[in-house]
């Protein structure tokens, strides 16, 4: 029997992952394959500064607090 190593977080799931919109979801999607905000920003035709915003549902959610936890939640999410 191999030992699975399990993250403390891995029990997030789709169904404990925030709702978000479209734009939201582009964002993110974005940041987890590890675009910059500024790349995310050029591939969406919006400002760097609009980037931010569209990622704060996610990153108000308890232990969100890095582009790692973000894209857990991308993956949690099928994006």
């Amino acid at each position: 029997m191999t030992p699975t190593l399990t993250p403390p977080h891995a029990a997030t799931t789709a169904a404990t992952a925030p709702e978000l919109a479209p734009r939201e979801q582009e964002a993110l999607r974005h940041i987890a394959a590890g675009h910059t905000y500024l790349q995310t920003a050029r591939h969406m035709g919006l400002s760097k500064h609009t980037v931010a915003p569209s990622l704060r549902p996610i990153r108000a959610k308890p232990n969100v607090n890095t582009t790692a936890e973000m894209t857990r939640i991308a993956i949690a999410l099928g994006l």
